[in-house]
């Protein structure tokens, strides 16, 4: 039987949208461009292009992984941030769109060789796209999960950036360093909300995602301990979910002064950044 393309995509769209999958023909194209190695766009022109065999039964397996709700960036093993192509998969959180705000707040505080901490690295993103961008820093990344460190890894490597990579439970892996900026997208989503996210979300790392039960456990944490290891007026550039820079705010003001709303470039609230101030210089280690 021949398939074109313009029929496989008909295809999978019907079928992507039988399982409400979210942006049922955008994804079918997505998911046909990853099998035939092509640009999506590309698709536009080999609408009349027959499948292989072969190509028609890898892309019947993508769309099937994707209409039980599988992320379309796990399936891909892929996903575009600040510019770079990072490795993804269920080993940790897909980075988003909208962590590029976060992303570049913290390369505005750059200035000159500095030491950063990615916290709660994950798939590296933020941390890598960092090195790259300004190369002169000297880049930590540190995960609890080792197997979300391992992709760190694997795309350090791609991406030929020289990192430092680190395992443990928050600043447990660095006592006694100091930084001149620390980044991070902890886990922040309430506990509650579990079985309300979208199915998609659902697939990701629950290490990734939840954080007690107002979702403030992380950046808790942070606030007491970030002062610890940050240099005089260091930066903290932290992600958090819309509802929630008010509250991480309050959390860090005892510390900390210069304290900002970062906006996504939908306008959205993203997460907060601060400076240390010189009078918590004493909960510095020296």
């Amino acid at each position: 039987m021949n398939i074109t393309v313009f029929q496989a995509l008909k295809e999978g769209e019907q079928q992507l949208l039988l399982h409400q999958v979210p942006d049922a023909r955008l994804d079918a194209e997505y998911l046909l461009a990853g099998v035939l190695n092509l640009p999506r766009l590309s698709l536009l022109i080999e609408k009349q292009k027959i499948l292989s065999r072969e190509e028609y039964a890898a892309y019947r397996s993508f769309l099937d992984r994707r209409a039980s709700r599988e992320p379309l960036q796990y399936i891909l093993e892929e996903q575009p941030f600040m510019g770079y192509s990072f490795r993804t998969d269920k080993r940790a959180l897909i980075p988003r769109n909208d962590t590029e705000a976060v992303c570049e707040e913290a390369l505005s505080h750059i200035r000159g060789r500095m030491q950063v901490l990615d916290l709660c690295t994950g798939t590296g993103a933020v941390g890598i796209a960092i090195k790259k961008m300004r190369p002169g820093c000297d880049v930590t990344l540190s995960d609890l999960s080792r197997e979300a460190l391992s992709l760190a890894r694997e795309n350090a490597e791609r991406l030929q950036a020289d990192v430092r990579i680190l395992e443990g439970d928050l600043f447990a892996p660095v006592q006694g360093d100091r930084f001149h900026l620390i980044v991070s997208n902890p886990p922040y989503i309430p506990e509650g909300l579990r079985g309300t996210l979208q199915k998609e979300v659902e697939k990701e790392p629950e290490m990734a995602l939840f954080a007690g039960a107002d979702g403030l456990d992380f950046y808790r944490r942070i606030a007491r301990e970030a002062p610890l290891h940050l240099h005089e007026k260091g930066w903290l550039v932290l992600e958090c979910g819309d509802d929630q820079p008010a509250a991480v705010a309050a959390l860090l003001a005892q510390d900390f002064e210069d304290i900002r709303i970062i906006r996504d470039m939908n306008g959205h609230d993203r997460g907060i950044s601060a400076r240390l101030k010189e009078a918590a210089g004493g909960k510095r280690i020296d």
